[in-house]
């Protein structure tokens, strides 16, 4: 695979911070995995007779974050690798907010769905 064009711009960071940066890529493709585990546990442990459209998507919308979230978590560090190398601030992501607010409302309907059953 070829080395991307920016990784050749700028000054080589301090290893220290380019590891930090690598460690939390891998924290967010932990947690993609959690996502893709979830929607698994959502289809195979919740009751099918209740809500059937409501477990179809809450396990979706699992799956689907776990898919997308190591493409955004690749662009998230590859910006952060790019922001350390020419020396500017880190970007702002949303991704935080968004990952907390999408798991918060799936937990909370979640327990709504099990307590239905």
């Amino acid at each position: 695979m070829a080395e991307p064009r920016w990784q050749r711009e700028g000054d080589e960071p301090d290893y220290r911070f380019s590891l930090a940066n690598e460690r939390t890529f891998l924290a967010w493709i932990r947690t993609a995995l959690a996502l893709l585990a979830g929607a698994v546990a959502v289809i195979q442990f919740l009751p099918s007779s209740a809500l059937v459209g409501l477990r179809t998507a809450f396990a979706a919308v699992l799956a689907v974050g776990g898919t997308l979230l190591p493409v955004v978590a690749y662009r998230r560090w590859s910006a952060v690798q790019r922001a350390m190398r020419l020396g500017r601030s880190l970007p702002f992501t949303p991704l935080l907010l968004v990952v907390a607010a999408v798991i918060g409302v799936l937990g909370a309907g979640l327990v709504v769905l099990a307590v239905a059953s």
